[in-house]
């Protein structure tokens, strides 16, 4: 038992010692494992460190690229900014610049358009002075005139006084003999009108035949001047008109040769220019291009062109009017056209074409009462000025350039002889060319015809009438043919008949002494008294 037990022991140690052997053995097996796999995961772990480095380098020089594009990136996007930035800038400088151009050029055109009206005003100061001259030597006069009759009335007075101390028969027989002075003084005059009577009847026929061709003839004129006037929208319109720089109107200016000018008046612009058809081609141009509101120089250009065409046109249409007007059906078709210029000519503001109608209707008439070719007098009558179309193109006077004119288009030698000697530089050498020259002496001088003469028509008749109220008594007075006579009436309750007698003596010396006129006045008081009642 106990044996047994020993060697249950011993097979117990025994056994102990072969599981602490296996296990010893086990243990150490298991320590070179784990040994080895410490190394295999030290290994991994450096492979993974060396990896993760060369990532980390790989990352890290992806990152610096980045970087450096990104910093590129910057740079471009400042250099851009400042790029938009600097066009920004340049874009204002231009536009600052542009602006003060247009308003140097504003400012120069305005500085022309006062140079002018100082020019204008340095004219209209000089015509003051010289007024002011005048009403000063009248003053003077006036002056004269004032002392003279204050010596007058001191010797009436004087005379008045001696009188008072007369009797009745000296005093009649010193009023009787001034008035035989003042009756000897009008006897005169009658008989110095007497004679010059006699004289103009040797001219009655003559008259009575220019006078019945003028009653047959019934013409106006129009007044034409060296600028147009174009009337625009709006001021905004001034703006476009001038253009960018001026462009617009420098084009205009240079293509029609007319100056235009824009001041202050509001809403319209005017054109100056003394040929009378570039002036009409400048002026439908403007109209059209304020109508339609395209305004460039191309555009200007074509409208110019255009216009000039249209203008040419309707020469050659007046000219064919005119011609087929005054029964001149075969002149040349190029003196037509000449003719038709003269629809744009004027002269002392009478329009040259319609003067030239009036001649030969004037002429024709006076020929058919005298026995004449009537065609002929018209057709020279008609020519007559047609010089006046080319004497701004062509050296010498009218009269010259007309008769060269009609004997380049070979036409009658009587119709040249008329234009030659209308204004007498040659001799007439046909009653035609006498008949065309007073035509037109009667065409240019008829009231209303010229400026000039209407002025002075309309001046006389007011002075006419002027004097006539001037008078005590007087209520009205007209002036009628063509100022030929003044029609004074009187009132009735201030005025006698006694004293309507020394009423028109003292207008008429009044006339003669503070007038100046062709011919005679003749003077006419009238006094009407009416009494007026009613039946019931």
């Amino acid at each position: 038992m106990r044996e047994t037990m020993i060697g249950a022991l011993i097979a117990g140690i025994i056994a102990l010692l072969i599981g602490l052997g296996v296990g010893f053995v086990f243990r150490n097996v298991q320590l070179k494992n784990a040994q080895s796999d410490t190394q295999s995961l030290i290994e991994q772990a450096e492979r993974k460190a060396s990896e993760l480095t060369k990532q980390a380098k790989v990352e890290a020089e992806i990152l610096k690229k980045e970087s450096e594009n990104l910093e590129k990136e910057k740079i471009l996007a400042l250099k851009e900014e400042g790029q938009r930035r600097r066009e920004s800038i340049e874009k204002e400088f231009l536009e600052t610049r542009t602006e003060l151009k247009a308003s140097e050029n504003r400012l120069k055109q305005r500085e022309e358009i006062l140079d002018r009206k100082d020019d204008t005003l340095t004219r209209k100061e000089q015509s003051l002075d010289s007024k002011e001259e005048n009403l000063s030597n009248k003053t003077n006069t006036l002056n004269k005139r004032e002392e003279a009759l204050s010596q007058i009335e001191a010797e009436k007075t004087a005379e008045l006084a001696r009188i008072a101390s007369l009797s009745h028969e000296e005093a009649k027989d010193i009023i009787l003999s001034q008035t035989k002075a003042s009756l000897s003084k009008e006897m005169a005059q009658l008989i110095r009108t007497s004679e010059e009577k006699a004289t103009a009847e040797a001219d009655k026929k003559a008259k009575d035949i220019i006078t019945l061709a003028m009653q047959r003839i019934s013409g106006d004129f129009v007044s034409e001047q060296t600028v147009s006037v174009v009337t625009l929208p709006d001021d905004a319109m001034k703006g476009r008109i001038i253009g960018r720089e001026g462009r617009n109107i420098r084009t205009f200016e240079a293509l029609t040769g007319i100056d235009v000018i824009i001041d202050d008046t509001p809403e319209a612009v005017i054109l100056s220019g003394f040929d009378p058809i570039r002036r009409e081609i400048a002026r439908t141009t403007l109209e059209q291009l304020v109508q339609d509101g395209r305004i460039h120089p191309a555009r200007i250009e074509e409208l110019v062109e255009k216009n000039r065409k249209d203008i040419d046109r309707k020469i050659r249409e007046y000219g064919e009017q005119a011609a087929f007007e005054v029964g001149a059906h075969t002149l040349h078709p190029d003196l037509m056209k000449i003719m038709g210029r003269l629809h744009f000519r004027t002269s002392y503001g009478q329009n040259v074409l319609n003067h030239s109608i009036e001649v030969a209707n004037l002429a024709g008439n006076l020929a058919g009462e005298m026995g004449e070719n009537v065609s002929l007098a018209r057709r020279a009558g008609f020519l007559h000025d047609i010089g006046k179309a080319l004497d701004h193109e062509i050296e010498g006077s009218h009269v010259e350039i007309g008769t060269e004119l009609a004997k380049k288009y070979k036409e009658n030698p009587v119709v040249i002889n008329a234009i030659a000697s209308h204004h007498g530089d040659t001799e007439p050498t046909h009653n035609i060319s006498v008949l065309v020259a007073a035509a037109d002496a009667l065409s240019a001088a008829r009231p209303g015809a010229r400026r000039e003469s209407i002025d002075n028509y309309i001046k006389r008749l007011q002075n006419l009438e002027e004097i006539s109220n001037g008078f005590e008594g007087v209520e009205t007075s007209f002036a009628l043919q063509a100022g030929r006579e003044i029609r004074v009436m009187v009132n009735p309750a201030k005025l006698s008949d006694n004293k309507m007698t020394v009423l028109a003596h003292d207008i008429k010396e009044k006339i003669e002494n503070d007038m100046d006129y062709p011919g005679n006045i003749k003077v006419t008081v009238i006094r009407e008294t009416r009494v007026i009642d009613y039946a019931k």
